[in-house]
């Protein structure tokens, strides 16, 4: 029966989301949920990373969408933890009462999206309660919801524009947009409780196999990962981090998405929200580099065939960041029926820097694609040619300003990471024709590299000695720390030392590192934001590499240290607050981390597959 209306109700007792830090990642490489530590889960988009939330509450109320699990004592403690080497997440309550675990996961199934909620009732007896407020398309459906199971068989249907759900295992009863339900489970007992998406316009699939479905979700995640090397100081970081990057691969195209979130705050309260839920180029490249670096070759042959149709075409046409499949059009707009996270406005859907130019990317792309090339995978027939066109989009392109790696949406400036990523690219052209035996036109593509660097080295350098961050300032830049990573000089060149130098002085805020001075208004932005958290495992990979091992490993520790307790990192974090901000998990954070223990573990990652005697100048 419906709950009294004196009893609280988990999904509106709550009148904002949890900390970003609270939030476990759920993923079968298709779609992600977020699941918070009171047991709601307050995102979810279906079927895919960037298909509009059918829960919503994460940036707004749970008005927006959002489905609560946890114990009717609010006394309850909880512990969480994945079972190992996988997304199947294990939240333990301790009651009064009795011990109870809810092991939820997305199943890795073939044709079909189920997401699964097991109770499993420990000792003694646990009450539950659950409540599901389902609202499509970024809170704007309600959808039509009725029952459709049969005695002994509950399931609920939900239908709005071209999505629906089942709902199956327990029945719920509606109030106010709210089906909800109490249940009790024993030590010894499971209940489960699954939600399954399908298009409205077909019929329902049959219910799902859950124990088929947990051995077969466990057995592709522990099957993934069973290669991964388990030695060194950071390990489960690693390879908690490695996993999160295939969470975020979508299985069936390749395409890596850069997180599975839109719109969490890089300041709290503020504008700067962007959705990160498609395919950047120089993220899915600098994935891949981690991949490579840890033999999961498979997924960068995967990637190269997204690549290969996502770019289709011209290369002048060439974009920065394509959609899951390869869409070209990701406009952006904003939705106004998300609030936004603690009000941090506005919500964003498609992002605006589809349109930008931003010439390091394509060197990221050149640069993994030889690693790949150096780790054993053979170019294919379009492959190499593919790379040759990329080339030569360099080549036309040499004399552009750009927004920089950073998205800058101010003017536009002759970033020297981008120039240094440039003649990376050029100089990856260059090693494929001479060392590698590929065709191409290798003698005015050294001439082009060898004009950048000379050009690099009297305008991106200060009189002082270190590197810019664009021609026209005196500032530095994070992505600097990029420089010896692909080989334009080594880690000890003293103008890299002197770089770090102006970095440490200007750039580092209670240990960690911003990412370039936002009041210097290069990005055209209001507001501030927190360090971004990769650019401090660049300082990690840099000192490991110029011989500060101790600053190293103590920066490397006060980072690891701001994981979550399943291992999640976000884009920033905020040292007052203590907290991550900005989209999560983020993929960046996590390659970023992964390539900084390789270093200190004395694998150079990207400079791994660097040979000292290409370098020009």
């Amino acid at each position: 029966m419906p709950p009294l209306a004196s009893e609280r109700r988990a999904c509106e007792n709550r009148a904002m989301p949890a900390p970003i830090e609270d939030y476990a990642l759920l993923s079968d490489c298709r779609t992600a949920a977020l699941v918070s530590r009171d047991g709601a889960i307050d995102w979810l988009c279906l079927p895919r990373f960037d298909s509009p939330s059918i829960f919503g509450a994460l940036l707004g109320d749970p008005t927006h969408g959002c489905w609560t699990l946890r114990p009717r004592d609010e006394s309850a403690t909880v512990q969480r933890r994945y079972q190992p080497d996988t997304f199947m997440l294990v939240t333990r309550w301790e009651t009064a009462s009795g011990a109870a675990e809810v092991h939820e996961f997305l199943a890795m199934t073939e044709d079909r999206t189920d997401l699964v909620r097991r109770v499993v009732g420990v000792r003694g007896t646990v009450e539950f309660r659950t409540e599901l407020r389902m609202h499509f398309d970024y809170a704007r459906a309600l959808p039509w919801v009725r029952q459709v199971g049969q005695e002994g068989a509950p399931a609920l249907s939900a239908i709005a524009g071209p999505d629906a759900v089942i709902v199956r295992g327990i029945a719920l009863a509606a109030s106010d947009h709210v089906h909800g339900a109490d249940f009790s489970v024993v030590g010894g007992e499971d209940r489960d409780l699954v939600l399954t998406w399908h298009p409205s316009h077909e019929v329902e699939p049959p219910p799902l196999d859950v124990e088929d479905a947990i051995a077969r979700t466990r057995a592709w995640w522990q099957g993934w990962a069973s290669p991964i090397e388990r030695d060194g100081a950071y390990q489960d970081a690693v390879v908690r981090s490695l996993l999160v990057l295939r969470a975020l691969t979508h299985r069936d195209t390749g395409g890596i998405v850069a997180a599975p979130t839109t719109s969490l705050p890089e300041q709290f309260g503020g504008s700067r929200n962007w959705d990160y839920r498609y395919v950047w180029l120089r993220d899915a490249a600098l994935t891949l580099e981690s991949l490579i670096a840890h033999g999961f070759l498979e997924e960068v042959h995967h990637w190269r065939r997204w690549l290969l149709r996502a770019v289709a075409g011209e290369p002048a046409e060439v974009q920065i960041m394509y959609g899951i499949a390869g869409e070209r059009d990701l406009a952006e707009r904003e939705v106004a029926s998300l609030p936004g996270y603690d009000g941090a406005a506005p919500v964003r859907v498609g992002n605006g820097a589809v349109d930008q130019y931003q010439g390091d990317v394509l060197g990221e792309v050149l640069v993994a694609l030889e690693a790949a090339r150096i780790a054993g995978l053979e170019e294919s027939a379009s492959s190499w040619p593919l790379q040759r066109a990329l080339i030569e989009r360099v080549m036309a392109d040499v004399d552009r300003r750009d927004n920089g790696i950073w998205e800058i949406r101010g003017p536009l400036r002759w970033f020297t990471q981008s120039r240094v990523m440039m003649w990376a690219a050029l100089d990856r052209g260059v090693r494929a024709v001479r060392e590698h035996g590929l065709d191409g036109e290798a003698d005015s593509w050294e001439q082009a590299r060898d004009r950048l660097r000379t050009e690099i080295d009297q305008r991106g350098v200060h009189a002082d000695g270190y590197f810019l961050q664009h021609y026209d300032t005196d500032e530095v830049d994070a992505s600097l720390l990029t420089l010896p990573q692909v080989g334009y000089c080594d880690p000890d060149d003293p103008r890299m030392l002197r770089t770090v130098e102006q970095l440490e002085r200007t750039l580092v805020r209670d240990g960690l590192l911003m990412r370039y001075r936002t009041s210097s208004g290069v990005d055209g932005l209001v507001g501030s934001e927190h360090p971004f958290l990769a650019c401090s495992f660049w300082l990690v990979e840099q000192y490991a590499a110029s011989g500060r091992t101790a600053d190293a490993h103590a920066l490397m520790d006060r980072l690891v240290s701001l994981v979550n307790d399943v291992g999640m990192l976000s884009e920033e974090y905020d040292v007052g607050g203590a907290r991550q901000a900005g989209n999560v998990p983020q993929a960046f954070s996590h390659l970023a981390l992964v390539r900084a223990a390789d270093a200190l573990a004395g694998h150079s990652g990207r400079a791994a597959h660097r040979r000292g005697g290409v370098r020009a100048g």
